[in-house]
């Protein structure tokens, strides 16, 4: 059997290709019930521990349920995926013990790993997803080390010989296999951290070629997905709840409040950094001279109780159900902080506006640079769960029709495909 990895910044998969040519998307137990993936999230809870005192990890859905039904004491990470390029980001402690950021991807591909097995497969070399671009938080592209930091992660978790695909041509093994001739497709995968989009030539011929890869015409990406548009529902639809746009009074001047803890609001996997004692003293201190003082206490309450994951988990769904329908209620009820807003899709869209741009300056760039013109696109595969944005599908929709576009396995397509690569890579 072939192993394909999928770890993503929000979700992870794993795949195994079988020589008969089928493709099984393992699953993974969760108290709702099997689940084709695994939440990218870590919980290190203060209790558990083994004989020597180390504290055991917990991955995925364990995690979760730890988070939201332990006994309080517990720390939770999530979005790490997206430090990759950080050189800042060596290490963190956790109860006193130091852990890297790779030997925190390791936990959850070492998950990963251990449900291949369990499923027969002997896990030794695999092929492994990583997006078209690496994407720091400046802007500037740290594919080198971003992908070595991922080369370090594996072998933590006992995998030393494993090969990266660019997750959008993972798509588009999944889609070829569809396809009975040949067709010059678009496949523009979403994820949680990055969009990712590839022009490659799909079919029964591409069997043919010398190198399957000469079938790619070209690849692009951005780093810009799904965490940013639940950035944008709270900046502008959440912030003002807990007084982004209250004052405090300060020797005399009316001044705004630091838009650095907001910033960190808006980022879900920066909202345990909050909980900081010198935050909340300021905070604290805040509260006193603000305009708004209660708005500031709902702030206070949502750090103290660790409700970052709820809040965000709220966002989720809000956008989930503006795919569905023009409008919602944007509700987040867990005491002490209670927020209840209606939400427009027009509202929605008009947020996340300049994701949108870049979005489509991507698409128009790869278009460009490989000298494709629209009517030479067969289809255009829509992947990931941000495709289902009505507002990113109309990007494509408006420039190559609706009766192109093909879309399936939001959440499954990359491990599916990562696990065909890893057949022909290794399978000779």
């Amino acid at each position: 059997m072939f192993v394909g990895m999928d770890f993503g910044t929000t979700n992870s998969a794993v795949a195994l290709a079988r020589t008969d040519r089928s493709v099984e998307v393992l699953n993974f137990a969760t108290t709702a019930g099997p689940a084709s993936t695994l939440r990218s999230v870590l919980a290190f809870e203060n209790a558990r521990r083994d004989a020597q005192r180390r504290i055991l990890p917990l991955a995925g859905h364990d995690a979760i349920d730890a988070y939201l039904h332990g006994d309080g004491d517990c720390r939770f990470l999530q979005s790490f995926k997206s430090y990759l390029t950080s050189r800042s980001f060596t290490s963190t402690a956790i109860y006193g013990a130091p852990y890297s950021l790779e030997e925190l991807v390791a936990l959850i591909v070492s998950q990963l790993r251990r449900t291949a097995e369990a499923a027969g497969a002997k896990v030794e070399r695999v092929v492994a997803g990583r997006p078209v671009r690496f994407v720091a938080e400046g802007g500037e592209e740290e594919d080198a080390y971003a992908t070595g930091r991922l080369v370090e992660a594996f072998a933590k978790a006992g995998i030393g010989d494993v090969v990266f695909e660019y997750e959008p041509i993972a798509a588009a093994y999944y889609y070829e296999s569809t396809l009975r001739h040949d067709q010059t497709v678009l496949v523009a995968d979403f994820g949680g951290g990055t969009s990712d989009f590839c022009l490659i030539r799909l079919g029964p011929g591409r069997a043919g070629l010398a190198r399957p890869e000469d079938a790619i015409i070209g690849t692009a990406g951005v780093g810009i997905a799904g965490d940013a548009f639940d950035r944008r529902i709270v900046e502008h639809g959440l912030s003002g709840h807990f007084g982004k746009r209250t004052t405090y009074v300060s020797d005399g001047k009316v001044l705004p409040m630091p838009a650095w803890v907001y910033a960190k609001l808006e980022r879900w996997h920066h909202v345990a950094f909050l909980n900081t004692p010198s935050t909340l003293r300021l905070l604290r201190d805040l509260r006193r001279h603000v305009e708004h003082p209660d708005q500031i206490e709902q702030l206070l309450a949502l750090i103290e109780h660790n409700l970052g994951y709820h809040l965000y988990r709220s966002v989720e769904q809000a956008k989930r159900d503006l795919s569905q329908a023009d409008e919602t209620v944007l509700r987040f009820d867990h005491d002490p902080v209670l927020v209840e807003r209606r939400v427009t899709r027009a509202e929605f869209e008009g947020w996340i506006g300049k994701e949108l741009a870049a979005i489509e300056h991507c698409v128009d760039g790869l278009l460009e640079s490989t000298g494709t013109g629209l009517a030479q696109v067969d289809r255009v595969f829509l992947t990931g769960g941000s495709s289902l944005v009505p507002a990113v599908r109309a990007i494509f929709a408006d420039r190559f029709g609706e009766d192109r576009l093909s879309t399936g396995g939001e959440f499954i397509s990359v491990a599916t495909g990562l696990a065909q690569r890893a057949r022909e890579v290794f399978g000779g």
